[in-house]
């Protein structure tokens, strides 16, 4: 919609700067330059930011007051400082929360945020305003590369807020579609059956791009394939996130959307972490983040190229810092250089999160986020893992929250399976805790039968 784009771009970004004191704008341009800055520059620029933070932390923050004294003898090198600060695990943090909060911070200042993450283990924290604008920035920054501007329209094959009463989610999709020009598909309700009505959709709004789940865009992508259905209308790009985007799945959405496919790296309690250029590079953004690649079980960081854990240092939240967060991926660092002429580093690989599409009773696809979204709103499990052997026959496994478990919370969790799977039957059972998966995550929605075809359609 090109009048509502003009409107935001012209219109209700400066209002919002004007009125709300937004600085997205803002930080997008001094990424914008940045981007363009010598490494080493880039490489002193953020080193400045994470000594000024390190110095806020030790001062302000009790969980590293105790380091104070050491921090000022080596404030003169704060990479090998932070080396020596313990590595902060989601588990760790989720106990001991209230320990990373900056004393004396208004209430007001804290944006409140609560993810399951690729783990399904809930996890609250708070973040600040610039924070929050500076992520919005880089994402923009990323789009940008590929032509793509604040107030393009979009359609999102997204998941719907579960939590929102009827009100809320009509002024949810108020605000998405004209103050932000989004619409949103369901990424819970995908129906081979209703494949023309999803298409239809896309076509009368006429998007500049589409931006979702990985596999959600993947199955899209396949059931146009098969009917030999194309989208009929230009896309700049397809932008995949929240899941490792494999290259089988690259080709497959890129080949049905007939457009390129932008891979987005972040976590909702780590940010907008990389996105790819136009040259298919992976450019972390070093500006608003420091990242670290250790091994997973001594925390020593590994060589570029080789794959480690990812650690991720928020250098611009300073109301609840979190230094050396385990995101719980897998990454790595790469040494090319790139032709795109941005000068951010590279990442060489990314073992993000594998999500998996679930075929409901109905034939419709159920995205694995939809079962995350309702644990991560109940107290009663500190983490799960639902498998679906076959449509009919799943296995719940929960990890009970001690002294918090509620029998109507697994009740609620049972009812909202069946809600999106139709009459299934679930084997629950109660762990102390959830393997790993070979690449070192617990996987918490897992689909072992094939997707495609997997009941008639009537």
């Amino acid at each position: 919609m090109p009048i509502t784009g003009f409107f935001i771009r012209h219109l209700q970004w400066p209002l919002m700067e004007m009125l709300k004191e937004n600085r997205t704008r803002h930080y997008l341009q001094d990424l914008r330059l940045a981007q363009n800055l010598d490494k080493d520059v880039l490489l002193d620029r953020q080193r400045l930011k994470l000594g000024k933070l390190l110095q806020h932390a030790v001062q302000n923050v009790p969980a590293y007051k105790e380091f104070a004294a050491e921090w000022k003898e080596r404030s003169d090198s704060p990479e090998r400082f932070l080396q020596r600060l313990p590595v902060l695990t989601k588990n760790h943090f989720r106990l001991h929360g209230d320990q990373y909060l900056t004393e004396g911070v208004p209430p007001h200042k804290l944006i409140s945020n609560r993810t399951g993450g690729s783990t399904g283990e809930p996890t609250r924290f708070f973040l600040e305003r610039a924070a929050v604008e500076r992520y919005e920035a880089a994402r923009w920054l990323g789009l940008s590369w590929h032509g793509i501007q604040m107030g393009d329209p979009c359609v999102m094959i997204w998941g719907s807020p579960l939590e929102l009463n009827q009100q809320q989610a009509r002024r949810y999709r108020w605000k998405e579609r004209w103050l932000k020009n989004r619409l949103l598909l369901s990424a819970y309700a995908l129906d081979e059956r209703r494949l023309e009505t999803h298409l239809r959709f896309i076509q009368r709004f006429r998007p500049t791009y589409l931006y979702g789940y990985t596999s959600a865009l993947h199955t899209l992508a396949q059931m146009m394939l098969d009917r030999g259905w194309t989208l009929g209308i230009r896309l700049k790009a397809v932008v995949s996130t929240a899941e490792t985007l494999h290259e089988h799945q690259r080709k497959t959405i890129m080949k049905a959307f007939q457009a390129p496919v932008i891979n987005e790296y972040g976590a909702r309690d780590g940010g907008i972490i990389a996105y790819q250029c136009h040259a298919g590079h992976m450019h972390a953004f070093s500006d608003n983040c420091f990242l670290e690649v250790v091994d997973p079980i001594t925390h020593i960081p590994v060589f570029p190229g080789k794959t480690g854990a990812l650690l991720v240092t928020d250098l611009h939240n300073t109301v609840m810092p979190r230094l050396r967060y385990q995101v719980g991926d897998v990454i790595a660092f790469s040494q090319e250089e790139c032709s795109c002429g941005i000068n951010f580093p590279l990442l060489s690989s990314i073992d993000g999160r594998e999500d998996d599409m679930f075929i409901a009773q109905n034939g419709q696809y159920v995205h694995g986020h939809y079962f995350n979204h309702i644990v991560r709103n109940l107290d009663s499990f500190r983490t799960f893992q639902l498998v679906q052997h076959e449509p009919r026959r799943l296995s719940l496994k929960l990890v009970k929250e001690p002294d918090r478990y509620l029998p109507a919370d697994e009740a609620r969790l049972l009812a909202g399976i069946r809600s999106a799977l139709g009459d299934v039957h679930i084997q629950v059972a109660y762990v102390d805790h959830i393997p790993l998966s070979p690449s070192g995550k617990m996987r918490y929605a897992i689909r072992e039968c094939p997707l495609m075809n997997a009941l008639p359609l009537e």
